[in-house]
């Protein structure tokens, strides 16, 4: 999974990147302070996995990961090339979904581009800036494909699709609003322009420390921006990219003990975390053997053939059955053997569709 990260300057979005990569990304209170982009990739933590290696004693434990990309800060006028902005864009393209960092926090000596808070006002100036961008792609598409449909009658139903997507980006729609005509070959043409507001997008409410506790209840601004994210159907975690910073430098034992002392259940990657996946529709399925145990991460309703390519295309291609146990189930009987014994190991097919926590084995022929 890629998760791109964007923002206004000074918002925090360096430092939550920092924080959750440990990457060290430059951090300071001034626009354009990240010039190129920082990329960091981090593993999901997931205790299925770490226990599996126990018991199999195995030589590697390999978690799922996620890969971070943090851009400069964004200002009226990015898609123009404002503070390069529209150069930064460009590199979250590729991404699976898009974390936007909010400001909810009021500080005299943290400077706002804008010189209040304003979370709502702040996402709309983003997300204008995200509408340019798409329609500077599909100005492009459209100059290539309307010349190209003169000779090739059979483009013409894109050229069609292009002029109504333009038109509902230039009403200041983003793309995920669009409805898209129900013929396979035009999905899979809108999915091509990687428009990025075609992307789901997960807030993070960046709050002061003290407004942690009850997840942001008591904030006005936190609020307001969980008001629009339902209006949008995206998600939103709240977070204090100041305290993640702190808790980057603890070990696993002091972080715990240290969130229990505020009363803060989850660190802000295992917000961030279980958010990317409800919102991005994601499962993780596990295999297991002595020399790895490894989380993959694949979308809800995948079927047994296309979780096997996950791993190579080879084990798609030849897929034959899938030897599928639960995590827990395993666990608790100590071996796969054991597991087999007890009649709760499965052998699936085709059509099976893989769940969260499934250990599986599968059996292909190439």
């Amino acid at each position: 999974m890629k998760l791109g990260i964007v923002g206004l300057p000074n918002v925090g979005k360096s430092t939550l990147f920092n924080s959750l990569t440990k990457a060290g990304a430059q951090a300071a209170n001034f626009p354009f302070c990240t010039i190129d982009p920082n990329v960091g990739i981090v593993p999901v933590p997931d205790e299925r996995i770490e226990k599996l290696g126990e018991m199999y004693h195995t030589k590697k434990v390999t978690h799922a990961a996620i890969e971070f990309v943090d851009i400069a800060g964004l200002v009226k006028g990015a898609s123009k090339g404002e503070g390069l902005g529209n150069q930064f864009l460009a590199n979250i393209r590729e991404v699976d979904a898009i974390v936007h960092v909010v400001r909810c926090f009021e500080d005299t000596n943290v400077i706002h581009v804008d010189g209040s808070v304003d979370p709502v006002r702040d996402i709309e100036t983003i997300n204008m800036e995200l509408v340019f961008s798409d329609i500077e792609i599909l100005e492009r598409r459209y100059a290539k494909v309307a010349k190209q449909a003169k000779m090739d009658k059979s483009l013409q139903k894109e050229v069609d699709m292009l002029e109504k997507l333009k038109a509902h980006l230039d009403a200041g729609e983003s793309a995920r609003t669009f409805v898209v005509p129900e013929d396979e070959e035009l999905q899979k043409t809108f999915a091509e322009y990687n428009l990025l507001t075609a992307k789901k997008t997960i807030y993070a409410a960046n709050v002061a420390e003290d407004d942690l506790a009850d997840d942001g209840a008591g904030n006005q601004y936190v609020a307001k921006v969980r008001e629009l994210a339902a209006s949008e159907g995206n998600g939103v975690f709240v977070i204090s990219a100041k305290l993640e910073e702190e808790l980057s430098e603890l070990s696993d034992t002091e972080k715990t003990e240290f969130l229990a002392d505020l009363g803060v259940e989850s660190s802000g990657l295992d917000k961030l975390i279980s958010a990317s996946y409800s919102l991005l529709g994601l499962i993780s399925f596990l295999t297991a053997g002595e020399d790895e145990c490894r989380a993959w991460t694949i979308k809800e309703g995948t079927k047994a053939p296309q979780a096997a390519g996950k791993i190579h295309t080879d084990f798609e291609k030849g897929f034959i059955k899938a030897e599928v146990v639960n995590y827990q189930d395993l666990l608790d009987n100590g071996s796969l053997a054991a597991a087999r014994e007890k009649g709760i190991v499965g052998m699936e097919g085709k059509d099976y569709v893989v769940k969260d926590g499934d250990v599986i084995l599968f059996r292909f022929n190439v």
